[in-house]
């Protein structure tokens, strides 16, 4: 591919990866050719546009095509550069993540709004089963005076949540826990966000191979019905919200009521409408301790 005498500069590579992708049926395969390119060299857009006529050095046509031969074979962009952007902030991935998605951006929404309106002015945040660290990080960087625990059941999940928290600069305001969901802590919290599994197991075979064959399994299996984290995580918020305390959950598609009414089950008051995400689907809902 990159090593034939036609394919030599920048810009034919990319042209060329980007037919190969968009021939295999990948719909972001033009947006996938330069990222890849920009990894090998070290290019940002910019720099990729203003040197397309640089030719590849044959170490980086070498791991390009490396590169191109993975995302052929179903391995998604994210995991082959190891890294993803969420609410703007560069993250580090690993094996015992799921790649952040920007669908899960909603969460971070609603528990802002919250934040803004509600919280006190020190808001201490948890984030059950925080993988990549995504939702609490996003938060942080956004409430300059708010500390956050990340808790997850994967120590390698909450080392990268934690490389993470390092690499922003927010690691003096996150504290990680290794646990199962919230077991380990006390509270009380001003807020608790998470985006735990949720995909019924019986669908799990039917998902993109995208997401079945390189997300972990243990971060996308809800159970029989999808609900089986919402039936630990909901509950537990009571015993750990402080009165006026906020949860903000992610969920799937059609799940809405159900974590409604789990909700309400708990105690918890339902505050306003599911929320939205960009595709029109409800993915956020907030529930308050107005009982505590």
């Amino acid at each position: 591919m990159t090593g034939s005498p036609a394919v030599r500069t920048i810009a034919a590579a990319r042209r060329a990866i980007g037919r190969r992708l968009k021939d295999a049926g990948i719909e972001s395969a033009e947006l996938d050719a330069r990222l890849l390119i920009g990894e090998v060299t070290g290019l940002d857009l910019t720099g990729l546009i203003v040197q397309a006529e640089r030719l590849l050095a044959p170490d980086h046509a070498e791991l390009l095509d490396g590169f191109v031969a993975r995302r052929l074979a179903g391995e998604p962009v994210a995991r082959i550069l190891g890294a993803r952007e969420f609410w703007g902030l560069p993250l580090t991935l690993s094996a015992d993540t799921l790649v952040p998605r920007p669908d899960t951006e909603t969460v971070v929404e609603v528990a802002l709004e919250y934040l803004r309106a509600e919280a006190p002015a020190r808001p201490l945040i948890l984030d059950i089963g925080a993988g990549s660290g995504a939702i609490l990080l996003a938060l942080l960087s956004e409430c300059p005076a708010a500390f956050g625990v990340a808790t997850d059941i994967s120590l390698g999940a909450l080392r990268a949540a934690q490389s993470n928290a390092i690499r922003l600069g927010l690691s003096n305001r996150t504290g990680f826990t290794v646990c199962d969901y919230a077991s380990a802590l006390i509270g009380p919290f001003d807020l608790i966000v998470s985006n735990p599994p949720y995909i019924p197991a019986r669908d799990i075979a039917a998902l993109d191979r995208e997401v079945r064959d390189h997300d972990p399994r243990r971060a996308l299996d809800g159970g029989d019905d999808g609900l089986d984290a919402y039936r630990r995580i909901v509950p537990e918020s009571m015993r750990l919200l402080r009165p006026g305390g906020a949860l903000v959950v992610e969920f799937g598609q059609g799940q809405s009521d159900e974590v409604a009414a789990l909700m309400r089950a708990a105690g918890l008051t339902v505050s306003g409408p599911p929320r939205r995400d960009l595709g029109g689907i409800f993915r956020a809902l907030m529930g308050r301790n107005l009982i505590g």
